[in-house]
């Protein structure tokens, strides 16, 4: 094994790498390169772990689609294929169509977002203090996210949103207006009305003719018989079984949109292109909202602005995205705005994951190769690994090929890391694929597949590596033959 710093460069492996299987039957398209089978392996190994019945990805840069791959089915029972024209649920990825909708109102001069809501609502009677579109957006209003009582909420059709927002409007708020952040899909349920009210028309016939007019984007569809729509399916002692039928009328605009993934990608790009909103109204969206006491609105590892949460990457690329889970689906959009690349991932089960971390890498084929990566061959020797899982001693066995020009490894699983990507809904595994990112077909970088997502391994040198699954918990190994 030998290693060196190198520099920034594009992927490239032999195209024919990618072998299809019954599990995982769908080849990348577009492109057509070698980036393409790298991305739809990486799609491949993650449906094999996890168990989902079927996925999409896409990958928008510099105005186009450049790949969109599809792995497993969109119907168990019948055995239907996932295809690039399968529609999957959107979940609260349906927020950004919502927040883009009333930023374009704002930027039109029909609704001002710091105005009280009670004075563009002239049936809502609710007893609130001031509450604006722009603290529903950023989930700083105080209103209630589900609670118990709403258990049934998606067995009643609602004909628009005024009606749905009877449902919330006499519960009281959780806290004063800008005192903090507290997620909420009702917020966004009172955001459809707003549009609705505003624009004189329903809520998504609005959406549909400003912000995605063209693109394979509808209400949810699952339940209605058309033959694009993914079935909806929940594991059941870690084996996926169809969901009960769900009307989303109650949120279209909080959680009930669909779209194919190459919809959604390029969604992403038209924002990126500023062609629904202009460049100042798209970056005052990312613009981080603030509190009442002057502080940014945060959660997590990111910042909240008007719908869209933004952070950085591993690389400290900057990154705006939302991410989605509802019965029937996992989904996430996610965007380089400095990179002019987006990318979608959509599942038709409700699985946990780090599904942001997972677009991530099946998007890495397509972006710069980082600067800071360290050279390193194939480990085609190597037979253990030893190190640290957090504060934990862990090692097992890991064996290491070259697969037509692509490094791939398979790592058994000790106990303690077993515990932490086992243990959910989902499929579990004894042991994790490991996908080489790299342009000489070595691993300085890798995607490491588990039930929970796709990880980013990087080199760090002699035969040393190293993962980051959260802030608080990474995995160092080092890989030897003896």
């Amino acid at each position: 094994m030998t290693s060196a710093t190198f520099p920034t460069t594009g992927l490239f492996v032999t195209a024919s790498l990618l072998v299809m299987t019954p599990a995982c039957a769908q080849a990348g398209t577009a492109a057509g390169n070698e980036s393409s089978a790298v991305s739809q392996l990486l799609l491949n190994e993650l449906i094999a772990a996890n168990g989902v019945p079927g996925m999409g990805a896409a990958v928008w840069r510099d105005g186009e689609i450049i790949w969109a791959g599809s792995a497993g089915v969109r119907d168990v029972e019948r055995q239907l294929p996932v295809d690039q024209g399968t529609i999957f649920r959107l979940a609260s990825v349906s927020k950004l169509i919502t927040a883009t909708a009333v930023a374009r109102l704002a930027q039109d001069g029909q609704i001002d977002l710091d105005a009280p809501i009670a004075t563009i609502l002239p049936y809502l009677h609710a007893p609130w203090p001031t509450i604006t579109a722009r603290q529903l957006a950023s989930h700083t209003a105080g209103l209630p996210h589900y609670q118990e009582i709403d258990g049934d909420r998606g067995g009643v059709r609602y004909p628009d949103s005024a009606s749905a927002v009877r449902i919330f409007s006499d519960r009281a708020l959780l806290f004063q207006p800008g005192e903090r952040y507290s997620y909420s899909s009702w917020g966004y349920t009172l955001l459809g009305a707003l549009i609705e009210q505003k624009a004189g028309r329903p809520f998504f016939d609005y959406a549909a003719s400003v912000v995605t007019s063209g693109l394979a984007v509808t209400t949810d569809i699952t339940d209605s018989g058309d033959p694009a729509a993914s079935h909806a399916y929940e594991f059941v002692e870690h084996i996926a079984r169809r969901a009960a039928p769900h009307d989303y009328s109650y949120t279209w605009g909080g959680g009930g949109l669909a779209a194919t993934p190459t919809a959604l990608a390029q969604l992403g790009g038209r924002m990126l292109r500023n062609e629904i909103v202009s460049a100042e109204t798209f970056a005052a969206m990312l613009r981080p909202a603030t509190l009442a006491d002057g502080n940014s609105v945060e959660d997590e590892d990111y910042r909240v602005g008007l719908g869209w949460r933004t952070g950085t990457d591993r690389d400290g690329a900057r990154i705006a995205h939302h991410a989605g889970v509802t019965s029937g689906a996992r989904s996430t959009l996610l965007l380089w705005p400095d990179q002019d690349t987006a990318v979608s991932l959509l599942s038709n089960a409700v699985w946990v994951s780090a599904i942001e971390q997972s677009a991530q890498m099946i998007a890495a084929p397509f972006r710069p190769t980082p600067e800071s990566l360290i050279r390193t061959n194939c480990p085609v020797d190597a037979r253990n690994y030893a190190g640290q899982f957090g504060d934990v001693a862990v090692h097992g066995t890991i064996i290491f090929a070259m697969t037509n020009g692509v490094c791939t490894g398979t790592m058994a699983l000790d106990l303690p890391i077993a515990a932490y990507v086992n243990g959910r809904p989902q499929h579990e595994v004894t042991s994790l694929r490991l996908i080489g990112i790299d342009q000489w077909g070595g691993l300085s970088r890798a995607g490491l597949v588990t039930p929970i997502g796709i990880y980013d391994l990087r080199s760090e040198g002699g035969g040393r590596f190293r993962t980051i699954f959260n802030a608080t918990r990474q995995l160092v190994i080092t890989i030897s033959s003896d």
